[in-house]
C-alpha cells in the first residue's frame, strides 16, 4: 500500500504544471477547490494547495481553500483524483502558519492519472448537460423548515388589482411614493418629486412596457400621469368640493392640483395655487367641516387657512398668482401662539404627525408622539373676526388680528387618557433624560459601594454608554413603543389610534378612551374605515380588519413590506407599501367572490406566466487573511461565468485579529460594517468578472472576517434587485457566525448565506447549533449609513464611550494578572453587550417564521468544518488516493447529520465527487499536500454548498406552485423561474370581473342599500333657531351608515331668486349653520336626530337697525344650502342621497337675538319646516 501511494504521489506531482491554466472556460469532471495566501503558525507548513502559490499578497497571507460544484455527465464516484475548485479559508496568525483548506487552482491546467481536461470554451459549452446527484437531508417540510406554499393566486389572501406591481427598490430612487388619497374617480400619490394620478378608468389596463413612458420600476404599473417636479411631498388630503387635491410638501409649502386637467402633457401637469406654510416641512393637512385647511408641522405648529382666503385667491387671474400667494400667506391662524401665554403652551411641542377631522361634532384632532390636542372648529373661524379688511388691505396690516376670547382648545390629553396641564413635552423629555444621565453618574448604593473597585468601574462606564445609548435611541426609534402613529374616524362616530407596539385604542369624541385591544404585535402604520369595517396596516405588511366593536374579522400579509396608507376608493380599499407597490382589496373581502376570483385567475395561469432559465454561480473560500492575484482570480472565475446572470461569492477570514475582531463588533451596533481588505476583494474579484462592462455589483455585507457579495450580468439587471443584507454573529468575536444577502429575482426570493461554523472535529453539536442560530435569526434589513444623520452621530458618539469602555476593561483585566487573550475577550464581548442597540424596533425575529423559511431558495456556502470522523488519517489518505469517495461519503459529520435531520434540514446538495478539501501543506500539491506534520489532522470536506428551492417533493416542475426549481450543472445552479407578468394578469382580472356572472351578481349584490326616509326635504332657520331632522332606518335586518355634507350655497335675491349654488371646501358647512351629529350610525328599525342649527355670534353693537355690519365672510342677504345625507350600508359600494333645502331667511325688520324654541311645524308640500319664531 505504502508504495502504490509514493508511485501515486509522483504521478500527481508530475502532472501538475507552474503555469497557470488558460483562460479559456474548462470542464471538470471533480468538484474543484482553491487556496490563496498563507496562514502563519509556530508549527509546520502545511497548506490546502495555493490558488497562486507565487504570486500572494499581503503581509500575512494563509492558505485557503474554495468550493464550487461540477460534474460532466459521465462522472463518477471513481473518477480521478483531481485537485478542487470551492472558495473557503482559514487561519491567521505569524510566520509558518496553518491554512485549514485550500486548494492549488494554478494546477488546473493538466489532466492527473489520466483524467482528460477540455481546454477550450467552444467544446466545454457543446457538451450536454444535466443535473448532478443529489442528496437531500430529513427533517424538512415541517416547521421553519417547510417550503414556502406557493400558488398561481396567492391562497392566503383575497385576490387583489396590483394597480402598482412592487417595484424593484433600486429603480425608486428619488420617486418613493410617500402617501395615497382616493378621489371618486381618481387615485392621487405623493412621492419624493411630486404627484401622480391614475384614472379608475385605467385601473386594469396592461402597463406601459419598457418601451412606452414609463420609467423602470413601473413598466408592469396601470398607465398614470405625473407632475412636474416639487419639493417631496409628504400629506394628501381631497377636496371634492373645489375639485381639487391639496398636498403638504418636505419645503414647508402647500400647493394644489386640478382634479379634471388636462394630464397629457409628457413634461408633467402643473401645480394650481401654492403657497409658504411653514418653515418646515407639512407633516400632516386636513380640510375642516367649515372647509378651512388645516396643517401640522414641526415643534407642535398648527395653522388653519381659512377657506374664505383660499377661495378668493383661487378666484384671481393667472397674472395675480402673487397677490393670490401673498393673500393666502398672510390669512392664516397659528393656533400654538394662540394657546400661549407668557411663554407658556398648553399643547405639546413635538410635531404634528397626524390631524382628524371628526365631522360628526365639527372638530379636529392634532396627534403628536404621546399627546393629542382637541380643536373646536366651529370657533375657530370667529378668530377671524379682527381681519374686516382683510381682502382689502391685507398688505397694509401685515398679519392677521385675532380675537384672543374666542379661540377653542378644548382638551390636552396624553395616550393614557390623562387631561395635560403642560408647558412642553419636550422640555420635559430632555429633562428626564438629563436626570437619567446624572443618577447614572452620581447615584450609588449601598450595594454598588460595597462592590470590588473593577465592578464599580465596569458599572460606571457601562451606565455613562447607557445613558448615550437612550439618548441615541430616542433621537433615532423613540422612546417606547407607545408613540401614535395612525388615527381614524370610524363610522359610529368612534375615534380609533394605533401605535408603534400594536396596540389599538378606542376613544370617543371627547377625548376619553374606552377601550383598547391588540391583533398583532408589529406597530400600527395606517387606518381606513369604511362602514361596519375598520382597515389596520401594518409594519409587518400585515392588514387586518376589525368590527366597530373591536373584534377582529380578517387579517392577511398584503405586502412583503410595511403598509403605510389605506385608503378607500372605486369599492376598493387601496394599500400602499415602503417600496411603492400599491394593491386595491375589495371593499367586501373576504367574501365568496374572493373564492370565485381566485379559482378563475388560476385557470387563466398559462395566459400570463412564463418560465426563466438563470444560471447562477456559487463560490465559497477561506481566504485566511490572504490576497490573490489578478491571474489567480482570473484562472477561478474568469471563463467559469461565460453563461452565468448571477455571481455570488462568500469568503471566510478576510481578516482576523483581536483588534480587528473588536472593531468589527463595535462597528456593527451602530449599523457600521465593512473593511478595506473587503473592499479589496470585491475590487478585485469585479475586475475579474468584468465589473462595469459585464456584470453590475449589486451588494455585499461583511462581519468581521466574513463577506460575502453579488454580481449580476447587466442584461439580467432590470429584473434582479430589491437587495437587503443580514449577518448573525455566533462566536466571541464574530468570527463564527453568517452573511447573507437576498434579493429579487423576477420577483422570486433568493436568499444567499456564506457561513463559517465552529471548527475541530469534535464539535458537532455546535456547528449543529451554529447553523440552526442562523437560520431562526438572520433578519434581512437595508444597508444604510447612519452617520449621514443626527441620530447617527449620536449613536457613534455611543460608539466611542463603548470603544473606551472595552479598552479600559481590557487594561484593569491585564494588569490583574489575566492572560492578554482572555483579557482582549472579555472586551470585546462587553462591548459587544454594552453596544447592542434595538434595531428592529418593530420586528421580532422569534415570532413567526425566520426570513430565510419564507424565500423560494435558499442557497448556504461556507466553510462548515464538517469532519469525517471514525476513520484515521492514513486510512482517510488511503481512500483519497483510491478515489473511494463513496465510502469517504460515509464518514461524513455533515452527512450524517443531515440524514439524523439534525442540521440544513430539508436541504440538498449535490453529491461529493472531489478529494477532502481540509487539510495542507504549503509547497505540497496533491496527496503529498495533506497535513503530515505531529497533528496530522485528517482530511475532510469542510466547504460546501447546499440549497433549498420551492420543490417539497423531487418530481416536481416549475410552476406557480412550485414556481423556482433548481439543480446543479458543471458548477452552478441552474434556475427554472416562473415569472408573472403582473401587467397581463391584471388585464386578465379585469375581463373576468366583466365577464363572470357570479361575479357580477356579487358586485352588484354590494351597490345595495338600505331604505331610509327624512323627515323632510325643506328648513327654514332665523335667529339661531334649531331644528330636528330625522333620519329612519327603514331596514329591519341592516345598519345604516350616513354622512350630512353642504352641497353648495346660494344668495337669494329680494325676488326670490337663488343665485348658482357654489360649494365650499370638500363640501363644507357655511359658518352659519352647525349640524351635529353630521355623521353616524342608524340601527335597523332606529330613528337618528340631527340638530341643524343656525349660528351667529354678533353683539347687539353690531347691529344696524337690526341688520349685522361687516360681517367679513358672509353679506347680509338671504342665504340657501342643500345639505346632502349620503347614506350607505355596511359594506355598500355606492350610496344613496336625500336633499334638503335649508333657508336662512335675515329680515331688516329687528330680530330678537335670543335663542327660540326648537320645535317646529310642518307646511304642506314642499314648504320650509321652520322653528316657531316670531318675526317683528
Amino acid at each position: 500500500m505504502k508504495e502504490r501511494l509514493e508511485e501515486d504521489d509522483r504521478t500527481v506531482l508530475a502532472g501538475i504544471s507552474n503555469s497557470p491554466p488558460h483562460r479559456k472556460a474548462h470542464c471538470y469532471s471533480q468538484q474543484l477547490r482553491t487556496n490563496t495566501g498563507t496562514h502563519h503558525k509556530r508549527q509546520h507548513q502545511l497548506r490546502k494547495h495555493s490558488l497562486d502559490e507565487n504570486r500572494i499578497l499581503g503581509h500575512h497571507p494563509s492558505a485557503q481553500s474554495s468550493v464550487f460544484y461540477g460534474s460532466t455527465p459521465n462522472s463518477s464516484d471513481d473518477d480521478e483524483f483531481y485537485p478542487y475548485s470551492t472558495v473557503t479559508a482559514n487561519g491567521g496568525g505569524a510566520v509558518g502558519s496553518v491554512s485549514d483548506h485550500h486548494v492549488d487552482y494554478l494546477h488546473l491546467s493538466r489532466g492527473i492519472e489520466g483524467m482528460s481536461v477540455v481546454d477550450g470554451g467552444d467544446e466545454c459549452q457543446n457538451l450536454p448537460q444535466q443535473p448532478l446527484p443529489e442528496f437531500m437531508g430529513s427533517g424538512g417540510g415541517v416547521g421553519i423548515f417547510k417550503v414556502p406554499n406557493k400558488a398561481a393566486v396567492n391562497p392566503n389572501r383575497p385576490p387583489c388589482l396590483e394597480l402598482r406591481p412592487h417595484p424593484l427598490i433600486e429603480t425608486q430612487v428619488g420617486k418613493f411614493l410617500r402617501t395615497i388619497a382616493s378621489t371618486e374617480t381618481q387615485l392621487w400619490a405623493g412621492q419624493e418629486s411630486g404627484v401622480r394620478v391614475w384614472n379608475y378608468s385605467d385601473s386594469y389596463k396592461p402597463g406601459t412596457g419598457i418601451g412606452g413612458r414609463a420609467r423602470r420600476g413601473d413598466e408592469d404599473a396601470a398607465p398614470f400621469y405625473e407632475s412636474t417636479s416639487t419639493s417631496p411631498t409628504i400629506c394628501l388630503i381631497v377636496d371634492q368640493g373645489s375639485k381639487l387635491v391639496w398636498s403638504g410638501h418636505k419645503d414647508g409649502k402647500i400647493r394644489s392640483w386640478m382634479m379634471d386637467q388636462d394630464f397629457s402633457d409628457e413634461n408633467g401637469f402643473k401645480e394650481g395655487l401654492s403657497w409658504q406654510a411653514h418653515r418646515g416641512p407639512v407633516l400632516s393637512m386636513e380640510i375642516s367641516s367649515y372647509g378651512d385647511i388645516w396643517s401640522g408641522s414641526e415643534g407642535g405648529v398648527i395653522r388653519v387657512w381659512p377657506y374664505e382666503a383660499v377661495d378668493k385667491s383661487m378666484s384671481l387671474s393667472p397674472e395675480e398668482k402673487h397677490m393670490a400667494t401673498l393673500l393666502v400667506e398672510r390669512s392664516y391662524i397659528d393656533l400654538k401662539s394662540q394657546v400661549t401665554v407668557n411663554g407658556v403652551c398648553n399643547i405639546s411641542s413635538s410635531d404634528v404627525k397626524c390631524l382628524l377631522t371628526d365631522n360628526a361634532r365639527a372638530r379636529v384632532w392634532a396627534v403628536g408622539s404621546l399627546s393629542f390636542s382637541l380643536w373646536g372648529t366651529f370657533t375657530i373661524h370667529i378668530l377671524l373676526r379682527g381681519n374686516v379688511s382683510l381682502y382689502l388691505s391685507f398688505a397694509n396690516n401685515g398679519s392677521c388680528n385675532r380675537d384672543a376670547r374666542t379661540r377653542e382648545l378644548l382638551k390636552v390629553f396624553n395616550t393614557e387618557g390623562q387631561t395635560e396641564n403642560r408647558v412642553d413635552i419636550s422640555s420635559a423629555q430632555d429633562q428626564v433624560v438629563e436626570d437619567e444621565m446624572n443618577v447614572k453618574f452620581v447615584s450609588k448604593s449601598k450595594k454598588e459601594k460595597s462592590q470590588g473597585f473593577l465592578q464599580r468601574s465596569r458599572n460606571a462606564i457601562m451606565g455613562a454608554a447607557d445613558a448615550v445609548r437612550r439618548v441615541a435611541t430616542k433621537g433615532a426609534f423613540a422612546e417606547d413603543g407607545k408613540r401614535t402613529e395612525a388615527i381614524v374616524l370610524a363610522a359610529d362616530g368612534t375615534i380609533w389610534t394605533g401605535s408603534s407596539n400594536g396596540l389599538l385604542i378606542q376613544w370617543d369624541g371627547n377625548g376619553n378612551r374606552l377601550q383598547e385591544f391588540t391583533h398583532h404585535p408589529c406597530g400600527v402604520l395606517c387606518f381606513c374605515s369604511h362602514g361596519s369595517r375598520i382597515w389596520v396596516g401594518y409594519v409587518s405588511g400585515m392588514v387586518q380588519l376589525l368590527d366597530l366593536e373591536g373584534n377582529l374579522i380578517a387579517g392577511w400579509v398584503a405586502h412583503n413590506g410595511p403598509v403605510i396608507k389605506l385608503v378607500v376608493g372605486n369599492g376598493s380599499v387601496f394599500s400602499l407599501a415602503t417600496h411603492g407597490g400599491i394593491r386595491g382589496w375589495n371593499i367586501s373581502s373576504p367574501a365568496p367572490i374572493d373564492n370565485i376570483v381566485r379559482a378563475e385567475l388560476a385557470e387563466r395561469e398559462i395566459m400570463y406566466t412564463r418560465l426563466e432559465n438563470v444560471r447562477i454561480l456559487v463560490g465559497t473560500w477561506n481566504v485566511g487573511q490572504g490576497r490573490a492575484s489578478h491571474d489567480a482570480l482570473m484562472s477561478w472565475l474568469g471563463s467559469t461565468v461565460s453563461d452565468v446572470g448571477i455571481v455570488v461569492i462568500g469568503l471566510q477570514e478576510v481578516e482576523m485579529g483581536a483588534g480587528f475582531l473588536a472593531m468589527s463588533a463595535a462597528k456593527e451596533t451602530v449599523g457600521l460594517e465593512g473593511s478595506a481588505i473587503g473592499q479589496w476583494w470585491q475590487d478585485h474579484i469585479g475586475k475579474a468578472l468584468d465589473e462595469g462592462s459585464t456584470f453590475e455589483r449589486v451588494g455585499s455585507r461583511q462581519l468581521a472576517g466574513l463577506m460575502i457579495a453579488i454580481w449580476v450580468r447587466k442584461t439580467l439587471r432590470t429584473h434582479v434587485g430589491d437587495l437587503d443584507v443580514a449577518a448573525v454573529a455566533c462566536g466571541l468575536g464574530r468570527a463564527i457566525g453568517g452573511v447573507g444577502l437576498r434579493l429579487r429575482v423576477f420577483d422570486r426570493i433568493m436568499c444567499f448565506t456564506n457561513c463559517h461554523l465552529a471548527a475541530h472535529l469534535e464539535a458537532v453539536n455546535r456547528r449543529n447549533a451554529d447553523f440552526d442560530h442562523i437560520y431562526r435569526t438572520m433578519t434581512f434589513t437595508r444597508s444604510s449609513n447612519l452617520l449621514n444623520n443626527a441620530a447617527g452621530m449620536l449613536r457613534y458618539l455611543y460608539l466611542s464611550c463603548s470603544l473606551v469602555f472595552s479598552t479600559y476593561l481590557f487594561w484593569l483585566l491585564y494588569s490583574c494578572g489575566l492572560p492578554w487573550p482572555l483579557s482582549i475577550a472579555a472586551g470585546v464581548s462587553s462591548a459587544a453587550q454594552t453596544l447592542h442597540v434595538q434595531m428592529y424596533v418593530y420586528f421580532n425575529p422569534d415570532e413567526g417564521r425566520p426570513d430565510l423559511a419564507e424565500a423560494d431558495m435558499v442557497i448556504f456556502c461556507g466553510d462548515f468544518n464538517y469532519r469525517l470522523f471514525g476513520i484515521s488519517y492514513d486510512e482517510a489518505r488511503d481512500f483519497v488516493s483510491q478515489r473511494s469517495f463513496d465510502w469517504l461519503r460515509e464518514k461524513d459529520q455533515l452527512r450524517a447529520e443531515m440524514k439524523a435531520g439534525k442540521v440544513f434540514q430539508g436541504m440538498r446538495e449535490a453529491l461529493v465527487r472531489f478529494p477532502p478539501t481540509y487539510k495542507f501543506e504549503r509547497g505540497k500539491p496533491g496527496l503529498g499536500g495533506y497535513d503530515s506534520g505531529e497533528k496530522k489532522r485528517i482530511p475532510a470536506w469542510c466547504d460546501r454548498i447546499l440549497y433549498r428551492d420551492n420543490r417539497a417533493t423531487p418530481t416536481e416542475e416549475c410552476s406557480l406552485e412550485c414556481p423556482v426549481v433548481a439543480s446543479i450543472l458543471q458548477c452552478k445552479f441552474n434556475v427554472d423561474i416562473a415569472r408573472v407578468d403582473r401587467s397581463v394578469r391584471r388585464q386578465e382580472l379585469g375581463k373576468l370581473l366583466q365577464s363572470n356572472d357570479n361575479i357580477r351578481s356579487s358586485l352588484e349584490a354590494l351597490r345595495f342599500v338600505p331604505e331610509t326616509s327624512v323627515n323632510t326635504n325643506r328648513i327654514l332657520l332665523q335667529n339661531q333657531d334649531t331644528f330636528n331632522l330625522k333620519i329612519t332606518n327603514r331596514s329591519g335586518e341592516d345598519m345604516v351608515f350616513f354622512q350630512i355634507i353642504c352641497e353648495g350655497q346660494s344668495t337669494i335675491s329680494e325676488d326670490e331668486v337663488a343665485s348658482e349654488y357654489h360649494p365650499r371646501g370638500s363640501f363644507g358647512f357655511p359658518r352659519w349653520l352647525e349640524v351635529t351629529p353630521a355623521a353616524g350610525m342608524i340601527n335597523p328599525d332606529q330613528v337618528a336626530e340631527i340638530s341643524v342649527h343656525h349660528e351667529e355670534y354678533h353683539s347687539s353693537e353690531e347691529f344696524v337697525d337690526g341688520v349685522p355690519q361687516s360681517w367679513w365672510s358672509e353679506d347680509t342677504r338671504d342665504k340657501e344650502v342643500i345639505l346632502l345625507v349620503n347614506v350607505r350600508g355596511s359594506c355598500s359600494t355606492e350610496t344613496k342621497t336625500h336633499r334638503i333645502h335649508v333657508r336662512h331667511r335675515l329680515s331688516g325688520n329687528p330680530v330678537t337675538l335670543e335663542k327660540k324654541s326648537n320645535s317646529s311645524r310642518k307646511h304642506g308640500g314642499s314648504s320650509y319646516q321652520r322653528s316657531a319664531l316670531t318675526l317683528n
